[in-house]
């Protein structure tokens, strides 16, 4: 029950980046996006990629920070999970 966001490390287009996801729903995750103007197109499938600048406005908003290790295993454990084979 709660919107995850790793820490940014994932480089492209002049910037790192890090992922929210939803441990609980898709539709908590869209909503919480929503709510903080997450951009719709950031989203890939499972996830939404942000930008580094706006990781500390979303754990204020209360995205709660984890390790990429605990997103992944609480992203599976949901079943919301896309691996990357399947996309």
């Amino acid at each position: 029950m709660a919107v995850l966001i790793d820490r940014a490390m994932w480089p492209a287009h002049g910037t790192v980046w890090a992922h929210l996801v939803s441990d609980t729903s898709l539709e908590e995750l869209h909503e919480f996006a929503r709510l903080n103007e997450v951009p719709r197109r950031s989203f890939d499938r499972d996830h939404y990629d942000v930008p580094e600048h706006r990781v500390a406005d979303l754990i204020a908003a209360g995205a709660e920070p984890v390790s990429g290790g605990e997103l992944v295993r609480r992203l599976t454990a949901s079943g919301l999970r896309v691996r990357a084979k399947d996309r």
